[in-house]
């Protein structure tokens, strides 16, 4: 899908993370590898959330966790305030990474089940050895992210799940980091949970200006969180626009069969334009399709798509996709 182009990277000064060329590749047992992520490039300026988007499999997690370098990229760059994190190692790295922080995808598992909750939440600080005021700031940041300070002395397994991610959010703040990548947030959370925590991490947003990556397979779960929105399809992008425009009017035909997907009263009455589903499995990683990694799937492919890699074009203003047939219409097959 999207080829070797740069052409949604923005040419703007206040650009905080610029990911370029990223490809992530692991081995796989005699002669084979898993290309994780191929050749991807996006950026976020500040005070922006990207939503990444796309199916379990596609490589949006792997590519948060390449941003920290975690892991290391095959290939490609990525800067982040300035910096080229590929270039850098050791206590260098380690002096930058408290500036970006990551919220797991299970609360839960991601908390150490043994300690307390304060020095969970603490325990960034006394790594990089502060000493003072330790439990007002932890105290201030449990009250930050509505928990009652009483659960300071609590450990994991006397919270729910949404509590945990609470504390998960306190610890990924304590040290006030300007970017954060949120892997899948609330997917292992209720769905009236879910809607606090995306509140939650909004209001924080705004209150310590801060810049988000938001990885999640739900567009719908992305759609009031994101300022632009990235999907993903078997490691490489498809679609990138901001959001409106996207769930408007998508121009990729994997973005307008995943919006068809969104449960709604009127696809549930049997009207609207649901009906739309991708078909087949999602390939291997190992093995890729040729052309469009998406053909095996799509209802629009001919055979130029078997034969020649689309490559991401700017199809409106800000909206680009990387298709040789796009959508024309929202709702069209």
């Amino acid at each position: 899908m999207a080829g070797s182009g740069t052409a949604t990277l923005r040419d703007r000064p206040d650009i905080l993370l610029r990911v370029e060329h990223l490809v992530v590749e692991f081995p796989a047992g005699r002669r084979a590898t898993v290309h994780a992520v191929s050749d991807v490039s996006f950026d976020v300026a500040r005070g922006e959330t990207l939503g990444l988007v796309g199916e379990s499999g596609c490589g949006k997690s792997t590519t948060g966790r390449t941003i920290l370098q975690l892991p290391r990229p095959t290939s490609g760059s990525v800067v982040f305030d300035g910096v080229e994190l590929t270039a850098i190692g050791g206590e260098e790295l380690r002096r930058l990474r408290p500036r970006i922080q990551l919220i797991f995808q299970d609360p839960i598992a991601s908390l150490n089940p043994r300690r307390r909750i304060v020095d969970i939440v603490a325990e960034p600080l006394a790594i990089a050895g502060v000493k003072e005021g330790v439990r007002h700031r932890v105290n201030q940041l449990l009250e930050e992210v509505a928990l009652d300070t009483e659960a300071a002395d609590r450990r994991p397994h006397q919270l729910s799940g949404g509590q945990c991610q609470r504390v998960s959010i306190a610890r990924a703040l304590v040290q006030e980091p300007k970017l954060l990548i949120c892997d899948e947030p609330v997917s292992a959370l209720d769905v009236s949970v879910q809607a606090q925590i995306l509140n939650l991490l909004e209001d924080l947003k705004a209150r310590h200006g801060l810049t988000m990556v938001f990885i999640s397979h739900d567009l719908a779960v992305v759609k009031n969180v994101s300022d632009r929105v990235a999907v993903m399809y078997l490691g490489k992008l498809c679609e990138v626009a901001p959001a409106e425009d996207l769930y408007r009017a998508p121009l990729h035909p994997y973005t307008n069969i995943l919006l068809a997907s969104i449960p709604s009263p009127e696809r549930a009455s049997g009207d609207g334009a649901a009906g739309t589903r991708a078909a087949g499995e999602l390939p291997s990683p190992i093995d890729p399709p040729s052309g469009c990694r998406f053909r095996t799937r799509c209802p629009r492919a001919q055979d130029r798509c078997a034969a020649e890699e689309p490559v991401m074009r700017e199809l409106r203003p800000g909206h680009f996709a990387a298709c040789h047939f796009p959508v024309e219409e929202p709702g069209e097959v």
